[in-house]
C-alpha cells in the first residue's frame, strides 16, 4: 500500500510521515483516465480538482424477436461497459502538495492534458512546482469568479448543499431545502479579509462591500494576544474562553438590561473593555474568544446592512475564516440572528472548501458546458461533511490523514422539478429526517446493517459465472458498512440522514463495485410469470359490476405492491415459499380502501410505478386499462436505472409490448399514443419531485396533467407522504416494514391511500 505522506519544510526532499498511511489510489481515484485538471491553492488547504472517465458495468435488457422464433426468456439481460464522466475532488493540507503531485505525474497516463487551471492566493507560489513536477502548464484564474462559478454549481446540483448552523440544538446541522431558483443570494467570503458579493445570475456578480476586518485580523491580532501562530489552535483556544471576562458587558454599565433601548444585561457594550480598567492578566482562552466575538459581530452586521440595502433574504458565508468551524459559524450566526432579528439566516456550505476548485475546473472546461447536465453525488467516492463538534481537537477533526474527497457523476439526464409541486421552493421529498429523529435513526442503520449480509449474498448470486464477483461483494460490503458507521457518528455527512440517501448510498457502492442490478434474474422471473396471469385476471375483472371492479382494481393495485423484495418482511415470505401468490398477497392486506375512480374522467393521469412483476403487470396495469377505457390518458413513469426489484423504463417497454400483444385497450391505447411510458430520470428505490427528467417535466405539460398517482413505500412513504401538489392526486403504498407500521399506528402489510385534493379544485 502506498503512503501519501506529509513534506518535511527542514529538508530538501520529502519524507513520509508514518503516522499517516493511506492509499493514495482510494484518494486520486481514476487517474488513468483523468484530464482536465484545476487547483485551488489557499494559506493552508490545496483543493484539486480533475474530469475522468469511469467505466463500469450496467444491465441492459433487450427484446427477443418472437415473431421469428419462440424464446423460453422473456427479454436477454446483456451487462455491458458503460463510460461515464466523474468529477473529483480532493482538499488536503499543502504540507501534502509535492507528495501529491508526485503521485499524480506517476498515474498519469494522459497526455492530451497540457494545462491545469489554477485559482487562490498560493497559486503563484506554487507555479513552478507544479509545472515542473506535471509538466502542465499553470493557467490563472480570478479567484472571485471562480468562488462564485463553484458556489453556483454546488447550489444546482447538490439538494442538500446549505445547512444552518445550530450548536446547542439535537440537531446541529439544519440542512436547506435549495430553492429551484437560486438567484439572487449574497456571498459573504471572509479570508484574510471580508468580500461581500452580490450575486444575481450564472454570469452577473459584483462585490458590493468588504472590509480590511477580517480572518487574517483574528489570526494577527490573536497571534499577538496569545502567542499562538497557528490558526486551528486559536480557534480551539476561543471554544474554551469565556468573553465576559474581557468584555465590558450592558449589565456592567447600568447593572442589568438597559430596556428602554431594548438592549439586555448580557449583550457586548464594549469588546476587551474590562482589559483598560481591570489589574489582572487574562488568559489565552477569554482574549481568544473575545476577540473572535468583537470580528464575527462586525461581519455579521455589514452582511445584514447589506443585505437589506439590496433586499437580499440568501446570506451564504465561507471562507478560510469558516471552513467548517464550530465556533466561528456559531458567531456569525449569533450575530445575523441578533442584527436582523431573525429575519435573516446564516447560510454555510457543505462543500464550500472546494467552490475556488470547482469554479476553476468549470472555467478550463466551459467547451464541454458542464453547465447543461445535471450532477449528483456519488456517496460512495466522497467523504462528506466531517464532525465539527468543538470539543474535538483540530487534528483529530481531520479524517484519512487530512484528506477529504468529493465526487461527482454526470447524470444521462438533465433533472427539474415536476411543474406539479404546489411550491417547489419549499417542497421536502424526505417524511423523516434521521439526522433529528435519533430512534428512527438508530432503527433504520441497523436496519441497513442486519440487511447487508442478504444484499451481498444477492449481488454474488446474480453473476454465477464470474468467479471474482465474491471478491468484489466482500469489498462492498466493506465500503458499506463503513459508511454506515460513519453516518452512526456524523448523521449529517451528506446533508440530511433519511431512508432515501440510505438505499442511495448502498445503491452507489454497489455500482462502484460492479454490480448494476443484483435483482434482474428475479424480476425477469416474476415478469415472466406475472405475464402468463394477466389475461386471467383481466377476465375477471371485466366480469365484475363497475362499483365491485372499482374496489378490485385498487385492491389489486396494493397487493401487486405487497412484492417488494427490498421489504425483509416480504423477501422471507418469498424466499421461504416461492409459490406465494397474487390472491394470497389479497388476503394478507389489513385493510383497503374502496373505489377512486368516481366523478368525471381526468384528462391525464401521471403514474409513478414501484416493482417488476406481479405489482406492475398484474397490479398497476389493470389500473391503467381503467383509466384508459374512461377516456383518460397515461403516462407511466418508472426508473431510468436499476434499484432493488423496481421495474426499469428499458423493461417496462419490453413488458408492454408483450402485454398489448394480449389486450387490445393497450394495443389502441400505445398506437394512439393514449399510453406513454417516460423514465422518471431517477435509479432510486425513492422519489425526489425536485430531480425529475426534463422529458417528463415536459409530457407532463404538454398533456395537461390533472391526477398524480405515487405507488409503493419508498415513493408514497418515505418519500413525497406530505408532498403538496397543484392537482389531484393519489398516494398509495403497502406497509411491509413492522417497525414503521408500529410508529404509523398501524400493522404489517397495513395499507396507506392518500387521496388529495388541492383547496379550490375539486374534480
Amino acid at each position: 500500500m502506498a503512503e501519501c505522506g506529509r513534506v518535511d519544510s527542514n529538508t530538501s526532499g520529502h519524507t513520509m510521515d508514518k503516522s499517516i498511511t493511506l492509499p493514495p489510489d482510494e484518494i486520486f481515484r481514476n487517474l488513468e483516465n483523468a484530464k482536465r485538471f484545476a487547483i485551488d491553492i489557499g494559506g493552508s488547504l490545496t483543493k484539486l480538482a480533475y474530469y475522468s472517465t469511469v467505466q463500469h458495468k450496467v444491465a441492459k435488457v433487450r427484446s427477443f424477436d418472437h415473431s421469428t422464433k419462440v424464446h423460453d426468456k422473456l427479454y436477454e439481460i446483456a451487462v455491458q461497459e458503460e463510460v461515464t464522466a466523474r468529477l473529483h475532488f480532493i482538499k488536503f493540507e499543502n504540507a501534502y502538495i509535492e507528495t501529491c503531485l508526485d503521485f499524480i505525474k506517476d498515474h498519469l497516463v494522459n497526455t492530451e492534458t497540457k494545462v491545469i487551471k489554477a485559482t487562490g492566493g498560493g497559486a503563484h507560489k506554487f507555479k513552478e512546482l507544479i509545472e515542473r513536477k506535471l509538466g502542465l502548464k499553470v493557467d490563472k484564474e480570478d479567484e472571485m469568479t471562480c468562488l462564485i462559478k463553484g458556489c453556483n454549481f454546488v447550489l444546482k446540483n447538490i439538494p442538500h448543499e446549505a445547512f444552518v448552523y445550530a450548536r446547542h440544538a439535537d440537531s446541529e446541522f439544519r440542512f436547506q431545502t435549495t430553492n429551484p431558483d437560486i438567484f439572487p443570494y449574497l456571498l459573504v467570503n471572509i479570508g484574510s479579509g471580508v468580500s461581500i458579493v452580490k450575486v444575481e445570475s450564472e454570469d452577473k456578480f459584483e462585490r458590493i462591500g468588504g472590509s480590511s476586518i477580517g480572518g487574517g485580523t483574528f489570526w494577527g491580532l490573536g497571534a499577538l494576544l496569545t502567542k499562538t501562530k497557528r490558526f486551528d489552535e486559536l480557534l480551539q483556544l476561543a471554544s474554551k474562553g469565556q468573553h465576559s471576562s474581557v468584555d465590558m458587558l450592558v449589565k456592567d454599565i447600568y447593572g442589568g438590561s438597559y430596556a428602554c433601548l431594548g438592549l439586555t444585561g448580557d449583550l457586548i457594550a464594549s469588546s476587551f473593555g474590562k482589559s483598560a480598567t481591570a489589574d489582572k492578566e487574562f488568559s489565552k482562552e477569554d482574549m481568544a474568544k473575545s476577540l473572535l466575538h468583537m470580528i464575527s459581530n462586525d461581519i455579521g452586521q455589514l452582511a445584514c446592512l447589506y443585505a437589506k440595502l439590496h433586499n437580499l433574504s440568501r446570506v451564504y458565508f465561507g471562507g478560510f475564516f469558516i471552513r467548517g468551524h464550530p465556533v466561528t459559524m456559531h458567531t456569525i450566526t449569533y450575530s445575523i440572528n441578533f442584527f436582523t432579528k431573525g429575519e435573516v439566516q446564516a447560510l454555510f456550505l457543505r462543500h464550500e472548501g472546494y467552490l475556488g476548485a470547482i469554479g476553476a475546473f468549470l472555467k478550463g472546461a466551459e467547451e464541454d458546458n458542464p453547465n447543461q447536465y445535471s450532477w449528483g453525488e456519488n456517496y460512495a467516492g466522497s467523504s462528506g461533511l466531517m464532525s465539527v463538534s468543538p470539543d474535538m481537537n483540530p487534528m483529530q477533526r481531520a479524517r484519512s490523514g487530512t484528506f477529504d474527497m468529493l465526487e461527482m457523476d454526470r447524470l444521462e439526464r438533465q433533472l427539474v422539478n415536476l411543474p406539479l409541486l404546489q411550491d417547489a421552493s419549499s417542497y421536502i421529498p424526505d417524511t423523516v429526517d434521521l439526522t433529528e429523529d435519533a430512534q428512527a435513526r438508530e432503527y433504520w442503520l441497523y436496519c441497513f446493517e442486519e440487511a447487508l449480509d442478504g444484499v451481498v449474498k444477492r449481488a454474488v448470486a446474480s453473476q454465477p459465472d464470474i468467479p471474482e464477483a465474491a471478491e468484489r461483494a466482500e469489498k462492498f460490503r466493506q465500503k458499506y458498512r463503513h459508511k454506515l458507521q460513519t453516518l452512526r457518528h456524523q448523521p449529517f455527512a451528506y446533508g440530511s440522514l433519511t431512508v432515501r440517501s440510505l438505499l442511495d448510498t448502498r445503491e452507489h457502492c454497489l455500482n462502484e463495485f460492479n454490480f448494476p442490478d443484483p435483482y434482474s434474474k428475479i424480476k425477469e422471473r416474476e415478469n415472466d410469470v406475472a405475464l402468463k396471469y394477466y389475461q386471467k385476471a383481466v377476465k375477471s375483472l371485466d366480469e365484475l359490476s363497475w362499483e365491485d371492479r372499482q374496489f378490485a382494481i385498487v385492491k389489486g393495485v396494493l397487493a401487486g405492491n405487497v412484492f417488494d423484495w427490498g421489504a425483509k418482511a416480504v423477501s422471507e415470505v418469498l424466499e421461504s415459499n416461492p409459490e406465494f401468490g397474487f390472491e394470497e398477497a389479497k388476503r394478507r392486506l389489513e385493510v383497503y380502501p374502496g373505489s377512486l375512480l368516481q366523478g368525471p374522467p381526468h384528462r391525464c393521469a401521471l403514474f409513478f410505478v414501484d416493482n417488476s412483476g406481479v405489482d406492475i403487470i398484474l397490479g398497476v396495469m389493470p389500473f391503467v386499462r381503467e383509466l384508459l377505457s374512461r377516456g383518460t390518458e397515461v403516462v407511466l413513469a418508472s426508473n431510468s436505472g436499476p434499484a432493488l426489484n423496481d421495474v426499469t423504463n428499458s423493461e417496462l417497454q419490453i413488458l408492454t409490448e408483450r402485454i398489448a400483444a394480449m389486450d387490445p385497450v393497450i394495443k389502441s391505447a400505445l398506437r394512439e399514443d393514449r399510453l406513454t411510458l417516460v423514465q422518471s430520470g431517477s435509479s432510486s428505490p425513492c422519489l425526489d419531485l425536485s430531480r425529475l427528467d426534463k422529458v417528463l417535466a415536459m409530457v407532463v405539460r404538454e398533456r395537461q396533467t390533472d391526477l398524480v398517482i405515487i405507488e409503493g413505500m419508498g415513493r408514497a412513504i418515505h418519500t413525497n407522504y406530505y408532498a403538496m401538489l397543484s392537482c389531484e392526486s393519489l398516494k398509495m403504498a403497502v406497509i411491509k416494514n413492522s417497525w414503521l407500521a408500529d410508529r404509523l399506528g398501524g400493522k404489517l402489510f397495513s395499507v396507506v391511500f392518500k387521496y388529495e385534493v388541492p383547496a379550490g379544485k375539486a374534480h
